[in-house]
């Protein structure tokens, strides 16, 4: 895993996967990660729908 490219650290220290990673992995966790390609399929809800509200406010807007 290569820094700045599979993953970086965030400002509380947290590593984060890009979507880089986590697309490649190929499937979603369920841990609600940041940069999920999946939708968060894998987590369990109420969590999905916010994961899913929260991502698509941080989404610009074309």
């Amino acid at each position: 895993m290569r820094e700045g490219i599979d993953f970086y650290f965030d400002l509380s220290g947290y590593m984060v996967f890009t979507e880089k990673y986590l697309s490649e992995r190929g499937y979603c966790c369920g841990n609600g990660c940041r940069h999920c390609p999946y939708q968060y399929e894998n987590v369990p809800e109420p969590k999905r729908t916010e994961l899913i509200l929260i991502s698509n406010l941080q989404t610009p807007r074309d």
